[in-house]
Protein backbone atom coordinates (compact mmCIF):
# COMPACT_ATOMS: atom_id res chain seq x y z
CA UNK A 1 0.00 0.00 0.00
CA UNK A 2 3.01 2.41 0.63
CA UNK A 3 4.11 1.87 -2.76
CA UNK A 4 1.01 2.38 -4.56
CA UNK A 5 0.87 6.05 -2.66
CA UNK A 6 4.09 7.15 -3.23
CA UNK A 7 4.18 6.89 -7.35
CA UNK A 8 1.17 9.26 -6.85
CA UNK A 9 2.56 11.66 -4.89
CA UNK A 10 6.01 11.83 -7.00
CA UNK A 11 4.16 12.21 -10.03
CA UNK A 12 2.19 15.14 -8.36
CA UNK A 13 5.35 16.71 -6.94
CA UNK A 14 6.74 16.29 -10.64
CA UNK A 15 4.09 17.83 -12.52
CA UNK A 16 3.86 20.69 -10.04
CA UNK A 17 7.33 21.35 -10.41
CA UNK A 18 6.66 21.46 -14.47
CA UNK A 19 3.57 24.15 -14.25
CA UNK A 20 6.10 26.14 -12.34
CA UNK A 21 9.16 25.82 -14.14
CA UNK A 22 6.58 27.40 -16.79
CA UNK A 23 7.23 30.52 -14.80
CA UNK A 24 10.99 30.41 -16.49
CA UNK A 25 10.03 30.79 -20.14
CA UNK A 26 7.37 33.01 -19.35
CA UNK A 27 8.84 35.44 -17.52
CA UNK A 28 11.74 35.85 -20.79
CA UNK A 29 9.18 36.58 -23.13
CA UNK A 30 10.23 38.95 -25.61
CA UNK A 31 6.96 41.19 -25.84
CA UNK A 32 5.31 42.83 -22.70
CA UNK A 33 6.18 44.20 -19.79
CA UNK A 34 6.04 42.16 -16.07
CA UNK A 35 2.41 42.72 -15.67
CA UNK A 36 1.61 40.98 -19.33
CA UNK A 37 3.73 38.23 -18.33
CA UNK A 38 2.42 37.81 -15.18
CA UNK A 39 -1.30 37.60 -16.81
CA UNK A 40 0.24 35.23 -19.33
CA UNK A 41 1.39 32.57 -16.39
CA UNK A 42 -2.33 33.42 -14.47
CA UNK A 43 -4.04 32.38 -17.91
CA UNK A 44 -1.43 29.43 -18.49
CA UNK A 45 -2.10 27.81 -15.01
CA UNK A 46 -5.73 28.41 -14.67
CA UNK A 47 -6.09 26.23 -18.00
CA UNK A 48 -4.28 23.64 -16.34
CA UNK A 49 -6.62 24.00 -13.48
CA UNK A 50 -9.27 23.62 -15.79
CA UNK A 51 -7.34 20.76 -16.68
CA UNK A 52 -7.24 19.02 -13.67
CA UNK A 53 -10.79 19.98 -12.61
CA UNK A 54 -12.08 17.87 -15.84
CA UNK A 55 -10.70 15.18 -14.83
CA UNK A 56 -12.01 15.43 -11.40
CA UNK A 57 -15.50 16.16 -12.64
CA UNK A 58 -14.99 13.53 -14.97
CA UNK A 59 -14.82 10.73 -11.32
CA UNK A 60 -11.31 10.20 -11.42
CA UNK A 61 -10.24 10.06 -7.81
CA UNK A 62 -7.08 11.42 -5.80
CA UNK A 63 -4.54 8.92 -6.50
CA UNK A 64 -4.73 8.93 -10.41
CA UNK A 65 -5.48 12.87 -10.61
CA UNK A 66 -1.83 13.19 -8.81
CA UNK A 67 -0.47 10.74 -11.29
CA UNK A 68 -2.01 12.70 -14.19
CA UNK A 69 -0.64 16.24 -13.03
CA UNK A 70 2.49 14.81 -14.42
CA UNK A 71 1.75 14.13 -17.99
CA UNK A 72 -0.33 17.90 -17.76
CA UNK A 73 2.79 19.64 -15.97
CA UNK A 74 4.72 18.96 -19.22
CA UNK A 75 2.15 19.17 -21.93
CA UNK A 76 1.91 22.96 -20.10
CA UNK A 77 5.19 23.32 -19.26
CA UNK A 78 5.89 22.53 -23.23
CA UNK A 79 3.40 25.27 -24.33
CA UNK A 80 4.77 28.13 -21.91
CA UNK A 81 8.36 27.12 -24.10
CA UNK A 82 6.64 27.88 -27.66
CA UNK A 83 4.46 30.81 -26.34
CA UNK A 84 7.07 33.49 -27.93
CA UNK A 85 7.63 31.72 -31.68
CA UNK A 86 6.67 34.04 -34.52
CA UNK A 87 5.06 32.24 -37.31
CA UNK A 88 4.33 33.57 -40.70
CA UNK A 89 0.41 33.14 -40.60
CA UNK A 90 0.85 35.65 -37.57
CA UNK A 91 2.75 38.10 -39.12
CA UNK A 92 1.09 38.49 -42.21
CA UNK A 93 -2.53 37.71 -41.13
CA UNK A 94 -3.60 37.67 -37.26
CA UNK A 95 -1.49 40.32 -36.08
CA UNK A 96 -2.39 42.80 -38.92
CA UNK A 97 -5.89 41.37 -38.26
CA UNK A 98 -5.48 42.22 -34.09
CA UNK A 99 -4.48 45.87 -35.26
CA UNK A 100 -7.18 46.75 -37.45
CA UNK A 101 -9.67 45.76 -34.68
CA UNK A 102 -7.47 47.84 -32.47
CA UNK A 103 -7.42 51.07 -34.87
CA UNK A 104 -11.18 50.65 -35.35
CA UNK A 105 -12.97 50.72 -32.20
CA UNK A 106 -12.70 46.78 -31.43
CA UNK A 107 -16.06 45.49 -31.89
CA UNK A 108 -17.28 47.88 -33.87
CA UNK A 109 -14.81 46.86 -36.74
CA UNK A 110 -17.13 43.68 -36.85
CA UNK A 111 -18.95 44.81 -40.12
CA UNK A 112 -15.39 45.59 -41.66
CA UNK A 113 -14.42 42.89 -43.86
CA UNK A 114 -11.10 41.72 -42.33
CA UNK A 115 -9.64 38.34 -42.09
CA UNK A 116 -10.87 35.38 -44.22
CA UNK A 117 -12.38 33.98 -40.89
CA UNK A 118 -15.75 33.36 -40.33
CA UNK A 119 -17.09 35.91 -37.34
CA UNK A 120 -16.89 33.62 -33.89
CA UNK A 121 -13.07 33.61 -34.01
CA UNK A 122 -13.37 37.38 -35.29
CA UNK A 123 -15.43 37.87 -31.91
CA UNK A 124 -12.47 36.75 -30.47
CA UNK A 125 -9.67 38.91 -32.44
CA UNK A 126 -12.02 41.92 -30.85
CA UNK A 127 -11.89 40.87 -28.13
CA UNK A 128 -8.19 40.87 -27.34
CA UNK A 129 -7.78 44.30 -29.06
CA UNK A 130 -8.89 45.74 -26.00
CA UNK A 131 -6.67 44.16 -23.97
CA UNK A 132 -3.05 45.27 -22.83
CA UNK A 133 -1.35 41.96 -23.09
CA UNK A 134 0.47 41.35 -26.54
CA UNK A 135 -2.19 39.66 -29.10
CA UNK A 136 0.20 36.90 -29.88
CA UNK A 137 0.15 35.39 -26.43
CA UNK A 138 -3.72 36.09 -26.43
CA UNK A 139 -4.27 33.75 -29.54
CA UNK A 140 -2.25 31.07 -28.27
CA UNK A 141 -3.86 30.68 -25.11
CA UNK A 142 -6.85 30.56 -26.67
CA UNK A 143 -6.03 27.95 -28.18
CA UNK A 144 -4.59 25.82 -25.42
CA UNK A 145 -7.77 26.39 -23.19
CA UNK A 146 -9.11 24.46 -26.15
CA UNK A 147 -6.71 22.05 -26.49
CA UNK A 148 -7.66 21.38 -22.85
CA UNK A 149 -11.47 21.10 -23.67
CA UNK A 150 -10.35 18.74 -26.87
CA UNK A 151 -8.40 16.79 -24.68
CA UNK A 152 -12.62 16.00 -22.54
CA UNK A 153 -13.76 15.20 -25.47
CA UNK A 154 -11.42 12.50 -26.10
CA UNK A 155 -12.37 11.28 -22.90
CA UNK A 156 -15.73 11.67 -23.15
CA UNK A 157 -15.65 9.66 -26.79
CA UNK A 158 -13.33 6.78 -25.06
CA UNK A 159 -15.04 6.38 -21.83
CA UNK A 160 -18.09 5.42 -24.09
CA UNK A 161 -16.61 2.43 -25.53
CA UNK A 162 -14.85 1.28 -21.82
CA UNK A 163 -16.39 2.77 -19.30
CA UNK A 164 -15.92 5.06 -16.30
CA UNK A 165 -13.61 2.65 -14.39
CA UNK A 166 -11.19 1.99 -17.15
CA UNK A 167 -7.44 4.14 -17.70
CA UNK A 168 -7.90 4.35 -21.12
CA UNK A 169 -10.20 7.65 -20.67
CA UNK A 170 -7.33 9.43 -18.66
CA UNK A 171 -4.77 8.30 -21.61
CA UNK A 172 -6.76 9.95 -24.02
CA UNK A 173 -7.08 12.77 -22.17
CA UNK A 174 -2.88 13.10 -21.67
CA UNK A 175 -2.30 11.53 -25.41
CA UNK A 176 -4.27 13.97 -26.78
CA UNK A 177 -2.98 17.18 -24.92
CA UNK A 178 0.91 16.06 -25.61
CA UNK A 179 0.02 14.70 -29.14
CA UNK A 180 2.84 16.66 -31.30
CA UNK A 181 0.39 18.21 -34.06
CA UNK A 182 -2.29 19.54 -31.11
CA UNK A 183 1.10 21.15 -29.32
CA UNK A 184 2.48 22.45 -32.10
CA UNK A 185 -0.87 23.70 -33.80
CA UNK A 186 -1.85 26.30 -31.03
CA UNK A 187 0.89 27.08 -28.56
CA UNK A 188 3.67 27.09 -31.93
CA UNK A 189 2.05 28.09 -34.87
CA UNK A 190 -0.91 29.97 -33.29
CA UNK A 191 -3.83 28.08 -35.12
CA UNK A 192 -7.38 27.32 -34.17
CA UNK A 193 -7.90 23.97 -34.75
CA UNK A 194 -8.52 23.22 -31.49
CA UNK A 195 -11.43 24.90 -31.49
CA UNK A 196 -13.59 22.91 -34.17
CA UNK A 197 -11.70 20.18 -33.08
CA UNK A 198 -12.68 19.67 -30.05
CA UNK A 199 -16.49 20.81 -30.50
CA UNK A 200 -16.44 17.79 -33.37
CA UNK A 201 -15.30 15.07 -30.66
CA UNK A 202 -18.02 16.29 -28.38
CA UNK A 203 -20.37 16.48 -31.25
CA UNK A 204 -19.52 13.17 -32.01
CA UNK A 205 -19.31 11.51 -28.27
CA UNK A 206 -23.34 13.69 -27.38
CA UNK A 207 -24.22 11.52 -30.70
CA UNK A 208 -23.53 7.99 -29.33
CA UNK A 209 -24.21 9.16 -26.41
CA UNK A 210 -27.60 9.53 -27.12
CA UNK A 211 -27.96 13.45 -26.88
CA UNK A 212 -28.84 13.78 -30.95
CA UNK A 213 -29.77 17.77 -30.64
CA UNK A 214 -26.96 19.03 -28.41
CA UNK A 215 -24.70 16.54 -30.81
CA UNK A 216 -26.03 18.79 -34.01
CA UNK A 217 -25.96 22.23 -32.31
CA UNK A 218 -22.24 21.53 -31.54
CA UNK A 219 -21.34 20.83 -34.87
CA UNK A 220 -22.73 23.62 -36.15
CA UNK A 221 -20.73 25.68 -34.01
CA UNK A 222 -17.52 23.70 -35.32
CA UNK A 223 -18.33 24.52 -38.53
CA UNK A 224 -19.30 28.37 -37.74
CA UNK A 225 -15.09 28.25 -36.58
CA UNK A 226 -13.65 25.93 -39.49
CA UNK A 227 -15.05 24.66 -42.94
CA UNK A 228 -12.88 21.50 -42.45
CA UNK A 229 -15.79 20.45 -40.17
CA UNK A 230 -17.00 19.45 -43.41
CA UNK A 231 -14.63 15.99 -43.28
CA UNK A 232 -17.02 15.01 -40.47
CA UNK A 233 -20.14 16.13 -41.50
CA UNK A 234 -21.54 13.04 -43.56
CA UNK A 235 -20.99 10.86 -40.61
CA UNK A 236 -24.25 12.91 -39.21
CA UNK A 237 -25.96 11.51 -42.43
CA UNK A 238 -24.61 8.00 -41.45
CA UNK A 239 -26.76 8.33 -37.97
CA UNK A 240 -29.47 9.52 -39.85
CA UNK A 241 -29.77 6.59 -42.04
CA UNK A 242 -28.97 4.27 -39.22
CA UNK A 243 -32.13 6.46 -36.72
CA UNK A 244 -29.91 7.62 -34.47
CA UNK A 245 -30.98 11.18 -35.29
CA UNK A 246 -34.10 12.74 -36.84
CA UNK A 247 -34.23 15.16 -39.21
CA UNK A 248 -35.71 17.45 -36.94
CA UNK A 249 -32.85 16.92 -34.64
CA UNK A 250 -30.25 17.77 -37.41
CA UNK A 251 -31.91 21.19 -37.40
CA UNK A 252 -30.28 22.64 -34.78
CA UNK A 253 -27.30 22.64 -37.00
CA UNK A 254 -28.39 25.73 -38.76
CA UNK A 255 -30.04 27.06 -36.12
CA UNK A 256 -27.02 27.03 -34.03
CA UNK A 257 -24.59 27.98 -37.10
CA UNK A 258 -26.87 31.21 -37.38
CA UNK A 259 -26.90 32.09 -33.59
CA UNK A 260 -22.90 32.55 -33.98
CA UNK A 261 -23.80 35.41 -36.99
CA UNK A 262 -26.38 37.08 -34.70
CA UNK A 263 -23.94 39.18 -33.53
CA UNK A 264 -22.24 40.09 -36.17
CA UNK A 265 -25.38 41.43 -38.01
CA UNK A 266 -26.30 43.42 -35.31
CA UNK A 267 -23.26 44.99 -35.21
CA UNK A 268 -23.31 45.84 -39.06
CA UNK A 269 -22.09 43.13 -40.89
CA UNK A 270 -23.38 42.23 -44.05
CA UNK A 271 -24.98 38.85 -44.49
CA UNK A 272 -23.67 38.41 -47.59
CA UNK A 273 -20.33 38.85 -46.27
CA UNK A 274 -20.91 36.50 -43.12
CA UNK A 275 -21.59 33.72 -46.30
CA UNK A 276 -19.61 34.13 -48.19
CA UNK A 277 -16.12 33.69 -45.96
CA UNK A 278 -15.96 29.98 -46.93
CA UNK A 279 -16.99 30.28 -50.15
CA UNK A 280 -13.95 32.77 -50.61
CA UNK A 281 -11.49 30.21 -49.00
CA UNK A 282 -12.47 27.29 -51.47
CA UNK A 283 -11.72 29.63 -53.71
CA UNK A 284 -8.09 30.69 -52.12
CA UNK A 285 -6.63 27.41 -52.70
CA UNK A 286 -6.42 27.62 -56.76
CA UNK A 287 -2.52 27.50 -57.80
CA UNK A 288 -1.69 24.47 -56.86
CA UNK A 289 -3.36 21.14 -56.17
CA UNK A 290 -1.98 20.28 -52.78
CA UNK A 291 -0.05 22.19 -49.99
CA UNK A 292 1.95 19.93 -48.16
CA UNK A 293 -0.12 17.76 -47.32
CA UNK A 294 -0.07 13.77 -47.24
CA UNK A 295 -2.77 13.11 -50.37
CA UNK A 296 -3.40 11.30 -53.39
CA UNK A 297 -2.02 14.51 -55.42
CA UNK A 298 1.22 14.41 -53.50
CA UNK A 299 1.62 11.27 -54.80
CA UNK A 300 3.08 12.16 -58.31
CA UNK A 301 6.56 13.06 -58.74
CA UNK A 302 7.82 16.37 -58.05
CA UNK A 303 7.30 18.94 -60.83
CA UNK A 304 5.55 16.61 -62.76
CA UNK A 305 2.53 19.39 -64.81
CA UNK A 306 -0.99 18.00 -63.80
CA UNK A 307 -3.75 19.58 -65.38
CA UNK A 308 -5.10 21.67 -62.38
CA UNK A 309 -8.86 22.05 -63.35
CA UNK A 310 -9.64 18.42 -64.49
CA UNK A 311 -7.09 17.11 -61.37
CA UNK A 312 -9.44 19.29 -59.00
CA UNK A 313 -12.70 18.03 -60.85
CA UNK A 314 -11.29 14.34 -60.82
CA UNK A 315 -10.37 14.73 -56.50
CA UNK A 316 -14.02 15.95 -55.41
CA UNK A 317 -15.23 13.23 -57.70
CA UNK A 318 -13.21 10.82 -55.58
CA UNK A 319 -14.04 12.69 -52.01
CA UNK A 320 -17.71 12.78 -53.20
CA UNK A 321 -17.20 8.87 -54.36
CA UNK A 322 -16.48 7.77 -51.24
CA UNK A 323 -18.52 9.71 -49.24
CA UNK A 324 -21.15 7.99 -51.36
CA UNK A 325 -20.15 4.70 -50.83
CA UNK A 326 -20.03 5.30 -46.85
CA UNK A 327 -23.65 6.25 -47.16
CA UNK A 328 -24.69 3.32 -49.22
CA UNK A 329 -23.01 0.72 -46.84
CA UNK A 330 -24.75 2.69 -44.10
CA UNK A 331 -28.02 2.52 -45.23
CA UNK A 332 -27.78 -1.44 -46.27
CA UNK A 333 -26.10 -2.43 -43.07
CA UNK A 334 -28.03 -0.06 -40.96
CA UNK A 335 -29.35 -3.32 -38.37
CA UNK A 336 -25.43 -3.90 -37.62
CA UNK A 337 -23.95 -0.62 -37.42
CA UNK A 338 -23.18 -0.43 -33.84
CA UNK A 339 -21.36 2.53 -31.97
CA UNK A 340 -18.07 1.09 -33.31
CA UNK A 341 -19.13 1.47 -36.59
CA UNK A 342 -19.81 4.38 -36.07
CA UNK A 343 -16.60 5.25 -34.76
CA UNK A 344 -15.05 3.31 -37.80
CA UNK A 345 -17.18 6.00 -40.16
CA UNK A 346 -15.63 9.12 -38.93
CA UNK A 347 -12.41 7.02 -39.40
CA UNK A 348 -12.86 6.75 -42.94
CA UNK A 349 -14.22 10.40 -43.36
CA UNK A 350 -11.46 12.73 -41.70
CA UNK A 351 -8.79 10.13 -43.50
CA UNK A 352 -10.34 9.50 -46.89
CA UNK A 353 -11.88 12.98 -47.96
CA UNK A 354 -8.74 15.64 -46.98
CA UNK A 355 -6.56 12.51 -48.46
CA UNK A 356 -8.83 13.20 -52.32
CA UNK A 357 -9.80 16.79 -52.05
CA UNK A 358 -7.21 18.95 -53.79
CA UNK A 359 -5.98 22.30 -52.20
CA UNK A 360 -5.31 20.44 -49.05
CA UNK A 361 -2.97 22.11 -46.18
CA UNK A 362 -0.99 20.99 -44.15
CA UNK A 363 -3.06 21.18 -40.96
CA UNK A 364 -6.29 19.40 -42.98
CA UNK A 365 -5.70 16.42 -40.89
CA UNK A 366 -5.87 17.80 -37.77
CA UNK A 367 -9.75 15.67 -37.13
CA UNK A 368 -8.20 12.24 -38.21
CA UNK A 369 -4.75 13.02 -35.91
CA UNK A 370 -7.56 13.35 -32.63
CA UNK A 371 -10.25 10.95 -34.10
CA UNK A 372 -7.77 7.96 -35.14
CA UNK A 373 -6.07 8.71 -31.15
CA UNK A 374 -9.17 8.43 -29.58
CA UNK A 375 -10.02 5.09 -31.60
CA UNK A 376 -6.93 3.72 -30.67
CA UNK A 377 -7.57 4.50 -26.81
CA UNK A 378 -10.42 2.54 -27.11
CA UNK A 379 -9.09 -0.25 -29.19
CA UNK A 380 -5.36 -0.46 -28.40
CA UNK A 381 -4.74 -2.84 -31.51
CA UNK A 382 -5.46 0.15 -33.67
CA UNK A 383 -2.72 2.41 -32.10
CA UNK A 384 -0.33 1.49 -35.63
CA UNK A 385 -3.43 3.79 -37.34
CA UNK A 386 -3.15 6.53 -35.55
CA UNK A 387 0.29 6.19 -35.28
CA UNK A 388 0.84 6.75 -38.97
CA UNK A 389 -1.70 9.14 -39.53
CA UNK A 390 0.48 11.14 -36.74
CA UNK A 391 3.28 10.94 -38.58
CA UNK A 392 2.05 11.92 -41.80
CA UNK A 393 0.89 14.80 -40.03
CA UNK A 394 4.06 15.91 -38.13
CA UNK A 395 5.47 15.31 -41.26
CA UNK A 396 3.53 17.99 -42.92
CA UNK A 397 3.89 20.02 -40.46
CA UNK A 398 7.76 20.25 -40.36
CA UNK A 399 7.78 20.77 -43.73
CA UNK A 400 5.69 24.13 -43.18
CA UNK A 401 7.36 25.61 -40.11
CA UNK A 402 10.93 24.27 -41.54
CA UNK A 403 10.15 25.02 -44.78
CA UNK A 404 12.40 21.62 -46.16
CA UNK A 405 10.33 18.27 -46.89
CA UNK A 406 11.33 15.42 -44.32
CA UNK A 407 11.79 12.64 -46.03
CA UNK A 408 12.82 12.55 -50.19
CA UNK A 409 12.75 9.88 -52.06
CA UNK A 410 14.31 9.47 -55.22
CA UNK A 411 12.80 6.20 -57.53
CA UNK A 412 13.16 5.72 -61.26
CA UNK A 413 15.01 8.82 -60.73
CA UNK A 414 12.15 11.02 -60.13
CA UNK A 415 12.08 12.80 -56.78
CA UNK A 416 8.86 12.20 -54.50
CA UNK A 417 8.68 15.01 -51.73
CA UNK A 418 5.38 13.17 -49.54
CA UNK A 419 5.09 9.85 -50.77
CA UNK A 420 5.91 8.40 -47.74
CA UNK A 421 3.28 10.30 -45.79
CA UNK A 422 0.84 9.91 -48.82
CA UNK A 423 0.98 5.74 -48.76
CA UNK A 424 0.91 5.65 -44.54
CA UNK A 425 -2.24 7.76 -44.82
CA UNK A 426 -3.81 5.34 -47.85
CA UNK A 427 -2.53 2.76 -45.84
CA UNK A 428 -5.00 3.61 -42.57
CA UNK A 429 -7.87 4.36 -45.04
CA UNK A 430 -7.51 0.92 -46.43
CA UNK A 431 -7.34 -0.58 -43.39
CA UNK A 432 -10.02 1.42 -42.08
CA UNK A 433 -12.44 0.27 -44.94
CA UNK A 434 -11.59 -3.12 -44.57
CA UNK A 435 -12.11 -3.60 -40.97
CA UNK A 436 -15.70 -1.49 -41.42
CA UNK A 437 -16.90 -4.16 -43.98
CA UNK A 438 -15.87 -7.06 -42.22
CA UNK A 439 -17.80 -5.67 -39.03
CA UNK A 440 -20.58 -4.78 -41.40
CA UNK A 441 -20.41 -8.21 -43.29
CA UNK A 442 -19.76 -10.62 -40.93
CA UNK A 443 -22.23 -11.90 -37.97
CA UNK A 444 -21.16 -12.17 -34.41
CA UNK A 445 -23.12 -13.88 -31.80
CA UNK A 446 -25.36 -11.46 -29.71
CA UNK A 447 -24.95 -8.69 -32.36
CA UNK A 448 -28.36 -7.44 -33.26
CA UNK A 449 -29.59 -7.70 -29.86
CA UNK A 450 -26.51 -5.49 -28.84
CA UNK A 451 -27.58 -3.18 -31.96
CA UNK A 452 -31.26 -2.75 -30.79
CA UNK A 453 -30.15 -1.90 -27.56
CA UNK A 454 -27.61 0.76 -28.84
CA UNK A 455 -30.59 2.64 -31.50
CA UNK A 456 -32.61 2.53 -28.04
CA UNK A 457 -30.04 4.78 -26.01
CA UNK A 458 -29.45 6.54 -29.01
Amino acid sequence: MKQLSILPLSAGAGGLALLLFALFPVSALSRGGAGAKAAVFVLLAAIALLALWLLRRSGCDTARLCTLLLPIGLAFFLRAALLDYVADDYTIFLSQWVATFRENGGFAAIQLPIGNYNVPYLYFLAAISYLPVPDLYLIKLFSILFDVVLAWGGLRLVRHFTGPDSLRPLVCFCALLLLPTVVLNGSLWGQCDALYGALALHALADALGGRPKASAALLGIAFSFKLQTVFLLPLWAVLWLSRRTRLRDLLCFPLAYAATCVPALLLGKPLGDILGVYVGQTQEGAGALNYNCASIFSMFPYGTQLDEALGARLGILAAFALVAALLILSFFFRERLDDGGLLLCGVILTVGVPFFLPYMHDRYYFLADVLTLAWACAAPRRFPAAAAVQLSSLSAYLTYLRMKYTLILTLGGRLFTMLLESLLVLAVLAAAWVLLIRRLTITHPSSGEKNKKSRKNG
